[in-house]
Parts: C-alpha cells; structure tokens; sequence
C-alpha cells in the first residue's frame, strides 16, 4: 500500500485549519491572522508538489 497517495491530503486538510483559523483571528489580531493565512498558502503549495512527486514517482516505476 502506498501511503505517498493518501498523506498528500494531510496537507490540505491543514490548509483548511489555517484558513479557517485566520478567518477567526482575522477580528482579533490581523498579524497572526496573516501568519495563518501564509501557512495556509505553503500547505497547499507543499499539497501540489507532493502530488507531482507522487506522479513522477509512479511514472518512473511503470516504465521500468
């Protein structure tokens, strides 16, 4: 079983906690808001190179 495929995901998940944990601080304090909003943006960035890697990493065992 490959868990590269499924843990992908753990990435967006966390986005969606930054998202949603920005959005709560965002009427409280605006820094730490805009803290969790960059930590939203690098889970999904690190969510779409762990998915290009997992491509190219399948694609690589396929043709061999």
């Amino acid at each position: 079983m490959n868990y590269l495929k499924y843990t992908q995901y753990a990435y967006l998940l966390a986005g969606a906690f930054f998202v949603y944990d920005g959005v709560s601080k965002l009427n409280t304090n605006a820094n730490q808001a805009y803290l969790s909003f960059f930590l939203a943006a690098m889970s999904v960035v690190m969510f779409l190179f762990r998915k290009k890697f997992a491509k190219k990493f399948e694609d690589r065992n396929n043709n061999q």
